[in-house]
């Protein structure tokens, strides 16, 4: 499990069918073979390292259900590290399995991020979710968008700086409401 506090924004250093390549320094400290790290909001498995870059094998259902497909050499990418049982939780409970794919609308600071209707549900004024893997705060919510007053911070240290309108971003909905949902329709 993830909070969606980025710790660092690592460049994508290569790019093969099946295995992305990460220009990162911070994530790999502590990270060894089989650990898991956040690509934009994506958990990966480290298999491979070097002493500033770590690889994940990627498969194509990965790359179709995330932005991580349509990522270029040098694209900047958030990540994150689990947390660690006993750390503060310092963003929202965010398990690294994007639900979708969103679009921007309008670019942060005042970010507006489209996505499918039928995830709105899920969304909740003054809620959590997590888009490129950043835990955020929602508000203003429409049929197919919502709202997230973006800080200076957030955009300095994360993809949200470089984001633009119709950039695709990551989404994964907070779990908490899925499984509220499931417990109450289940027959």
């Amino acid at each position: 499990m993830f909070t969606g506090i980025v710790e660092e924004l690592g460049t994508v250093q290569a790019l093969h069918r099946t295995r992305l390549r990460i220009g990162a320094s911070l994530v790999l400290q502590g990270s060894a073979l089989g650990a898991s790290i956040a690509v934009n909001g994506c958990c990966l498995t480290l298999v491979d390292q070097g002493p500033d870059w770590w690889e994940a094998d990627v498969s194509e259902e990965t790359y179709s259900r995330t932005n991580l497909g349509a990522m270029q050499l040098g694209d900047p990418v958030n990540l994150e590290r689990p947390m660690a049982l006993g750390e503060r939780l310092g963003g929202h409970i965010v398990l690294g399995h994007v639900d979708a794919v969103g679009t921007i609308v309008s670019p942060a600071p005042a970010l507006t991020v489209r996505i499918p209707r039928d995830l709105m549900r899920y969304i909740v004024e003054k809620g959590s979710v997590t888009v490129d893997g950043i835990s955020l705060t929602a508000f203003h919510l429409g049929d197919d968008t919502f709202d997230v007053a973006v800080i200076p911070h957030t955009v300095d240290v994360t993809t949200l700086g470089h984001r633009l309108a119709g950039d695709i971003v990551n989404i994964e909905i907070d779990v908490m409401a899925k499984h509220v949902e499931r417990l109450v329709n289940h027959d």
